[in-house]
């Protein structure tokens, strides 16, 4: 064992049990008597459903993580990694094809030991709480169509990458950066219009009511769209949501149909006020700023750490590869990513707060208020999260946190 097992060892044991705690606490911060603030929204049968769905979630995320991080271990210990490196070399595949292959392996494998959770998850607990709406076929289609994507659109980046770090020696890591952004603002280009519909329908929102105030709001605050969709989320669950996507003119804000059916045409044109209050901010923009520089940072430090022989002999590696070398560093930058994901959580929380302002301000504080309440129900979140699980795990502050933060802009209205 180097210093590189220790670093990776030592993450991984920080990470669960800071999760673990984490998850702890908050199962012991549940409170049984409801804020006043949701009396009227809250019966008592549907609140202590909440605390229990919150339960229940808990148990199934720590048996999750306990068993993939065993399996990881178990897997790294026996030689796993050696073991399979060793048949894929026998392929004499090319070593293009070669990493493709391997790391293709485990990505398949780590689907199928999640498969049973997942399944789990789907069909029993969200079953369960009466949210589940995914049909077995759904379901099937679902993975299929991701890991034809993966495919598709992950393989070829994936394949530039390490072309760049074997027989590119210097400057690598920018071409790799480079390919990446480009990469990432396609996507972001050809998402709303190509990938999402192959998951999900989007119809126009028909004429009426509430199209007519939304196209009111939106021609107050200057804002222009590609259109305005309904997504079929009841396709797959009950919950309720909705979301910004896309840049220029194709930027697109969807509401689930489940959203729509659940609220007032004030507390939807609230929500998407909200959206709006994302893009007004230009959160979209500076978050995948951050992320691209994020991305520079991280391919910069694996161009000094790829050939560090430490590293492929803390997994007991025979022969050094770019392709599991990109495995070996993205477990070894695991603390730095632990501490910009807080970091991001923390903008991100921010962020929420600055779009409730913008929607509170620019539309009504009081249909934001009551959509977050309904939105709370709905979904049976946690109403009294433990700061320190909100901390690590949450990217929107907790519901009574922002309600308060709207009240105070009401108050000074």
């Amino acid at each position: 064992m180097n210093i590189f097992s220790i670093i990776i060892l030592v993450t991984l044991a920080v990470d669960f049990i800071l999760n673990l705690v984490a998850d702890i606490y908050n199962i012991k911060s549940l409170d049984t008597k409801l804020p006043e603030e949701f009396e009227g929204v809250y019966d008592e049968e549907t609140y202590e459903k909440s605390q229990e769905y919150t339960k229940v979630q808990t148990r199934l995320g720590i048996i999750t993580s306990t068993f993939n991080l065993a399996v990881l271990l178990v897997f790294w210990f026996v030689g796993g990694f050696n073991w399979l490196d060793e048949i894929v070399r026998g392929w004499e595949l090319g070593v293009i094809w070669t990493g493709l292959a391997y790391i293709g392996i485990l990505v398949i494998f780590k689907m199928i030991l999640s498969l049973p959770f997942s399944i789990y998850a789907t069909f029993v607990v969200e079953e369960r709480f009466d949210f589940n709406q995914t049909t077995p076929k759904t379901f099937v289609l679902d993975m299929v169509k991701s890991l034809g994507l993966g495919i598709v659109l992950g393989g070829p980046l994936l394949a530039g990458i390490l072309a760049f770090f074997t027989f590119i020696d210097q400057y690598a890591w920018l071409y790799a950066w480079g390919a990446v952004t480009v990469f990432t603002l396609i996507i972001q280009f050809i998402a709303p219009r190509w990938i999402m519909p192959l998951f999900n329908d989007f119809e126009p929102l028909e004429e009426g009511d509430l199209r007519t105030k939304i196209q009111q709001y939106t021609n107050s605050v200057s804002f222009e769209m590609e259109g305005l969709y309904v997504m079929d989320g009841s396709k797959r669950s009950s919950k309720s949501n909705a979301f910004f996507t896309g840049f220029g003119k194709n930027k697109r804000i969807a509401l689930f149909d489940t959203l729509i059916n659940n609220h007032t045409d004030d507390e939807l044109v609230a929500v998407l006020a909200h959206e709006i209050g994302h893009y007004k901010k230009k959160h979209i923009i500076k978050n995948m700023a951050v992320s691209i520089l994020q991305t520079g940072v991280m391919f910069f430090l694996l161009s000094i750490f790829l050939n560090s022989q430490g590293l492929y002999e803390a997994f007991y590696m025979e022969q050094a590869s770019v392709y599991a070398g990109l495995i070996f560093f993205g477990m070894l930058y695991a603390p730095i990513e632990m501490i910009l994901s807080i970091f991001m959580q923390m903008v991100s929380r921010k962020h929420e707060f600055e779009a409730d302002e913008y929607a509170s301000t620019t539309f009504k504080q009081e249909p934001i208020v009551e959509a977050l309440k309904k939105l709370s129900k709905d979904n049976l979140s946690n109403l009294t999260p433990h700061p320190f699980y909100v901390f690590l795990n949450y990217s929107h502050p907790p519901v009574l946190q922002r309600i308060k933060a709207i009240r105070g802009i009401k108050s000074q209205g």
